[in-house]
């Protein structure tokens, strides 16, 4: 009985571990962004993209998790709702709106610094 107790106790703990979100302050790398061509098809967690909503894409931070992206002096928060970027070097696309935020979307790629809020 103390074996399955303990099983099950060290089975739990590590379910909740791996639903945690990674901490990601501080993490840099290049984002890119994603738009018209995706308008109104499904993302990886179903939802339909706007390009306009401020939404991104990662490849393993769970569906729903919220990300503060910054660029110098401007920022912005991003939900996860879809998966990629699928181009080594890249650690978020995000929507063409929440690109917006940061820099022109003709800059096409940026450096920013990502932090998980929930």
């Amino acid at each position: 009985m103390k074996w399955f107790a303990l099983t099950l106790l060290i089975a739990i703990g590590a379910s909740l571990f791996a639903n945690t979100p990674k901490d990601l302050r501080g993490v840099s790398g290049v984002a890119s962004w994603y738009g018209e061509r995706y308008r109104g098809k499904p993302t990886a967690s179903g939802e339909l993209f706007d390009p306009e909503a401020m939404t991104a894409a990662h490849r393993e931070l769970p569906f729903g998790t919220k990300v503060k992206c910054t660029l110098g002096a401007r920022s912005v928060v991003v939900i996860i709702n879809d998966r990629g970027p699928f181009i080594e070097g890249r650690i978020i696309d995000l929507s063409r709106g929440a690109f917006a935020k940061l820099a022109h979307t003709d800059a096409g790629l940026i450096e920013v610094k990502l932090e998980v809020l929930r």
